[in-house]
């Protein structure tokens, strides 16, 4: 008998966390009479069967402002998509992070009896921690893509499941090496410089806002230091559309010394190709990790937001690396503390310390291996595919 499994993924990351799920759920035994995917999805998704019942455009939402102002259509196309999960008879939903809007989902269905889960645990690691409550209400299931995560639903009635984190597979050990390096170098046309920066001021416009001055000045004085040295420094900044791009190149007319390559794509060719990165806070710092580049995290806010985040966040920690380890592995230089001065001497001092330490990436290497294997020691995806097969053979429905 085919199963039909809804989905919804409301922006790209979702779209290809859930692709990879998709496979892994075709390729289980337990699927060998064959499976039908519906709901909402990326390019990813389709690729790999989604039946589209919406864009995913419609759900693609930013910032405070736009949720509110779309709200109508938001709650519009919410009742279309459960009226029609429950019409198809879905054997199982699966939300793919977007979390409001799947929270409400899943909630709806499991009160009609749909088993339900959900793809990935929010950060109640760092804020909101009340939020556990609210998932057990809404998935039978919720997977988790770090291994303190599962804690957080002790003796609340949802499965949680620790099923690794999908980049520490797709960034293999081979992309750390020196050959992947010279080769991302090529891509990018920087294979002349003595020194590769990359830059990663943020992916949205407040963030560049915030980020980027204090990133260019820090650069500066980078680049003096190896000049000293009689060595050059290229500096890449990926950015992810051409918005960010433009905003990218107003604010470089304060850096006009700087030799600096915009790369117009996902940052992962720059840590790749570079030496060292200056980092946003958020998954680069993962990125960067599993990479093993000596890094500097930072982020600001403006004051307001600032000032809401000190009562709301949890976490001793921003960056990845340090809430894995619970440790300061790597330098974290935040809102006040972001000064170009103190970015930069953060950084060489990194540099200096990868040279010098044969066991400076071992942590790095370490948390990769928990990360790649999570709690089964099948990957993210073959885990989580798993924890869907047990979820459809405990509700009767394989």
């Amino acid at each position: 008998m085919t199963l039909t499994i809804g989905l919804v993924a409301g922006e790209a990351s979702g779209d290809n966390l859930a692709a990879g799920l998709m496979a892994a759920i075709k390729a289980h035994p337990a699927m060998s009479e064959g499976v039908r995917f519906i709901g909402v999805g990326g390019p990813a998704m389709l690729a790999q069967g989604l039946e589209s019942l919406a864009s995913i455009d419609e759900l693609s939402v930013n910032g405070f402002k736009e949720p509110i102002l779309r709200l109508p259509q938001l709650w519009k196309l919410y009742r279309r998509l459960a009226e029609t999960f429950v019409h198809e008879n879905v054997d199982a939903f699966i939300g793919i992070d977007f979390n409001v809007f799947n929270f409400l989902l899943e909630g709806r269905l499991k009160d009609k009896g749909i088993p339900t889960a959900h793809y990935v645990s929010p950060s109640v690691y760092a804020w909101r921690r009340g939020r556990t409550k609210r998932v057990a209400r809404s998935a039978d299931v919720i997977f988790c893509l770090f291994p303190f995560e599962p804690g957080f639903y002790t003796d609340l009635p949802v499965r949680a499941i620790f099923v690794g984190h999908p980049l520490a597979q797709e960034i293999t050990e081979q992309d750390t090496n020196a050959d992947k390096q010279q080769w991302a170098r090529q891509q990018l046309g920087v294979v002349n410089a003595d020194v590769v920066l990359a830059m990663l001021p943020g992916s949205r416009g407040s963030e560049i806002e915030l980020m980027l001055g204090p990133f260019l000045k820090a650069a500066e004085i980078i680049q003096a230091n190896f000049q000293a040295q009689n060595k050059s420094v290229k500096v890449v900044i990926p950015c992810i559309n051409s918005a960010r791009e433009e905003q990218v190149r107003r604010g470089l007319q304060e850096a006009p010394q700087l030799d600096i390559l915009i790369h117009k794509g996902q940052a992962r060719l720059a840590l790749i190709a570079c030496d060292a990165a200056l980092v946003k806070s958020g998954t680069s710092t993962l990125e960067a990790m599993l990479l093993k580049r000596p890094m500097v995290v930072s982020y600001r806010l403006g004051y307001w937001s600032h000032w809401i985040a000190r009562l709301l966040v949890k976490t001793d920690y921003v960056a990845m690396p340090n809430i894995l380890s619970n440790k300061a592995l790597v330098p974290e230089l935040l809102q006040d503390r972001a000064q170009p001065e103190g970015l930069a001497k953060a950084l060489l001092g990194e540099l200096d310390n990868a040279h010098g330490d044969a066991q400076y990436f071992q942590p790095f290497a370490n948390m990769r291996k928990i990360l790649e294997d999570g709690e089964r020691g099948l990957g993210a995806n073959k885990t989580a595919a798993q924890g869907i097969v047990e979820l459809l053979q405990e509700k009767g429905k394989l």
